[in-house]
């Protein structure tokens, strides 16, 4: 058997005159969390439905376990569970009839049902009505119903958006549980930074249709990263170049009519003082600074010039 349990191999999938995955690969190894991030059309629920098995990639191919979609469609639904943004519930179904609506799909006795419950916390929440959930409460049955057929491979699109605070660490409780009791293997798809940074051993980055970085947080930002990252919003526009000067080539990007944006810097005490002296002899103000160590977001505006949401 494959070392990945799930493999992708020059995948292409094009819509009339879009390409919406330009040729893929990548492997997810056994027990691997990884975070899969982009901007709108990046091309990554495309990716995601073809490892689902809901779209046929044009080129390439696809395994999980070692199976294709088209040999092996029974047994591969039977080894992944899938949790959406939005997952549609009967309203008038209690919690626990809709976990043994889905139980049945999958011929499962009620002591899984009961381990499902305990599991995402939702015992107390048994006989409520799912029209009375709260969004965390709505999106923890979700979750429990990806779980109920014990998936070796869990595709999750967004799982905590909308969802406030606690809610959402709740969840991240659940999948952090859930890899160290099952080792079960994740891919998330999340416009959360913390959320892939918390959860996933490895990110991967897609623009455009293709994988533009990938690696661990660490290894993406030195690869990627400049180090440090200067924040500010001024008074009134600076010219571009008198900033550029002062960074010796490293990344510089400019908003708002130049009035606001941030540097990526080696050493944030070697490029302040200079930054402050430059200011001052332009006679502007600072309205705002916010001196930090390059995080996720930064890195993903870095490499594509956008931010992720």
């Amino acid at each position: 058997m494959s070392k990945a349990i799930v493999s992708i191999r020059n995948v292409h999938k094009r819509f009339k005159n879009t390409y919406a995955v330009r040729g893929i690969d990548c492997d997810i190894g056994y027990g691997e969390y990884v975070a899969l991030l982009g901007p709108n059309g990046a091309g990554k629920t495309t990716l995601i439905e073809m490892i689902e098995g809901l779209q046929a990639p044009d080129e390439g191919e696809i395994k999980i376990l070692d199976k294709s979609w088209k040999n092996s469609e029974r047994e591969l639904h039977s080894s992944i569970g899938l949790s959406l943004q939005e997952t549609k519930f009967i309203d008038k179904l209690t919690v626990e009839e809709t976990a043994r609506l889905f139980a049945s799909f999958y011929h499962l006795k009620k002591e899984r049902i009961e381990e499902i419950l305990d599991q995402v916390n939702l015992q107390e929440k048994r006989k409520a009505y799912v029209v009375s959930l709260s969004g965390g409460q709505r999106q923890r049955l979700a979750l429990g119903i990806a779980l109920l057929n014990r998936p070796k491979v869990l595709l999750l699109d967004e799982p905590t958006t909308g969802l406030d605070p606690t809610a959402r660490r709740d969840i991240w409780m659940i999948l952090e549980n859930l890899k160290k009791q099952e080792g079960t293997s994740m891919i998330l798809t999340t416009h959360y930074m913390e959320e892939a940074e918390f959860l996933c051993d490895r990110i991967i980055i897609m623009d455009q249709g293709k994988f533009i970085a990938e690696g661990t947080l660490g290894e993406l930002t030195a690869a990627y990263g400049e180090g440090d990252v200067i924040s500010f919003k001024l008074s009134t526009s600076i010219d571009e170049t008198l900033l550029s000067n002062i960074l010796n080539g490293k990344k510089l990007i400019l908003e708002n009519k130049n009035t606001s944006g941030r540097m990526m810097v080696g050493n944030i005490a070697d490029t302040l003082p200079r930054f402050l002296q430059i200011i001052q002899q332009q006679n502007i103000s600072l309205e705002e600074l916010e001196c930090r160590k390059m995080t996720l977001e930064d890195l993903f505006l870095n490499l594509t010039g956008r931010s992720l949401t």
